[in-house]
């Protein structure tokens, strides 16, 4: 049974990581064939990531309370059917909010596998199997680029999201025919409906407050999704069940530490993949399967060190695998500073491999860190966090690039009039992200061993 567990985890991540990253090569396509400009085309990747964050938390709780299977199973269809429904897009509206039901089910399958994979396993073979479902996320996002950019160029961007439906089918089915047993750990209980509608507001308000920046109405939209975060984090430590047990956070300092070192590092690397597409496809020509082929690098690496990493974080102290990993990755970010319209190929690939290493090092033992610094009735919601962390950086990352987008080229459609105002805005963003993974790698090194396991 553990075997057909770890299945249903590795085709199941390895199915939405591959379907955004396609996405991301195919926008340029997108963009042409709706005539959008800059920040309407981040929204098709922010909206789906906006809808995760906000669904995560909340699931990874109704998980626990009402079944992970079953929660499981219904996210599974939802992105299949989302995906096929995706393919038939009428205009950019259309596809906008398709994205965030597919986000929806997405959430709903971010927050419980890996729940479902830690109940299967004992600690001692966790970093194993926690590295190898890793891995299947890397080899989606390996060869999502790849054959997304394969099919933009020869079958139009709706066949990206076409070949999900086999995938998420099969996964249907064997969840429904190999897994005879219900996980819940947390039965009965009133759900945190106020929380989760809090949550909620507070993140739309914030991320669409940076989607409209410099304006005064985006200004006060942050400060008050910000205010609302808090408010949410106050009423949390209140009620009796809350969606979100922030006494997770105050009281256990290896989870509170590793959730924001991977906060931190997904807002500093999520963007690379979207600005080096729009980089090589509109700064330097190239068609959308080879730029696709130059982005495989960073994913790659990543993959072929994530088992590596989640085997040695079960020997020694994940924390310290993790850090060192994001330790490359701040060396990483440092060497694309100094990306400009004439840097070379080699240099570029250079840099997603170092990135990609020092990713595979981090992820699979800080994951491993976090569900080993709690006790089994709060797998789900520790597998939400680590979901959540994930989609809020990515979150973040998409949203200070809708920001500099606004700030530098405004509600423009990108093309050759506009390219050097695109190199500066990339130039900017990633001095940015340099600074925020230094300040990742500080929470990372000073986490603290894990007290449960």
């Amino acid at each position: 049974m553990k075997r057909v567990v770890l299945f249903i985890a590795v085709i199941s991540s390895f199915l939405t990581p591959f379907d955004g990253s396609a996405v991301n090569i195919a926008l340029p396509a997108i963009g042409e064939e709706f005539s959008l400009d800059a920040v309407t085309l981040s929204w098709i990747t922010t909206s789906y990531l906006l809808s995760i964050a906000i669904l995560l938390v909340p699931f990874g709780k109704l998980a626990d309370m009402r079944g992970r299977k079953r929660v499981f199973l219904i996210g599974i269809s939802t992105f299949s059917t989302a995906s096929i429904l995706l393919a038939f897009s009428a205009d950019a509206g259309i596809l906008i909010g398709l994205r965030l039901l597919q986000g929806a089910g997405c959430a709903m399958i971010f927050g419980t596998s890996l729940a479902i994979l830690s109940a299967a396993y004992p600690p001692g073979e966790r970093g194993k199997v926690l590295g190898i479902t890793i891995a299947a996320v890397y080899l989606g996002l390996t060869l999502g680029p790849f054959l997304g950019g394969i099919m933009t160029e020869w079958l139009g961007w709706r066949s990206i999201f076409l070949v999900n439906a086999p995938l998420g089918i099969l996964c249907i089915l064997f969840t429904i025919w190999k897994l005879p047993l219900e996980w819940r750990d947390e039965p009965g209980g009133k759900f945190d409906i106020a929380g989760s509608l809090l949550w909620a507001v507070s993140l739309i308000v914030t991320i669409y407050g940076l989607s409209i920046l410099p304006s005064l109405a985006g200004v006060v939209l942050i400060c008050t999704g910000i205010i609302l975060l808090v408010a949410f984090g106050i009423l949390e430590l209140r009620v009796p069940s809350p969606v979100l047990n922030m006494q997770m956070f105050l009281e256990n300092r290896v989870f509170a530490y590793s959730n924001f070192a991977a906060l931190i590092n997904y807002s500093a690397t999520y963007a690379v993949t979207f600005l080096l597409s729009l980089y090589l496809q509109l700064a330097k020509g190239f068609s959308a399967d080879y730029a696709g082929l130059i982005l495989v690098a960073q994913p790659a690496m990543q993959a072929l060190f994530s088992p590596m990493a989640g085997k040695l974080s079960d020997k020694i102290d994940p924390g310290f695998v993790a850090s060192a990993g994001m330790a490359v990755t701040v060396a990483g970010l440092f060497l694309l500073t100094f990306l400009d319209a004439g840097s070379s190929i080699p240099f570029v690939l250079g840099c997603l491999l170092l990135l990609g290493v020092g990713f595979g090092f981090f992820s699979s033992p800080n994951t491993n860190a976090i569900l080993g610094s709690v006790d089994r009735r709060s797998y789900g919601v520790a597998s939400g966090m680590v979901g959540t962390m994930r989609l809020l950086g990515q979150m973040l990352s998409m949203g200070l690039a809708l920001t500099i987008f606004a700030i530098m080229i405004g509600r423009e459609e990108i093309g050759e009039g506009n390219i050097p105002e695109l190199i500066e805005s990339i130039h900017l963003m990633f001095l940015l992200f340099l600074a925020l993974c230094v300040i990742g790698l500080a929470f990372s090194l000073v986490r603290g061993k894990n007290a449960v396991i």
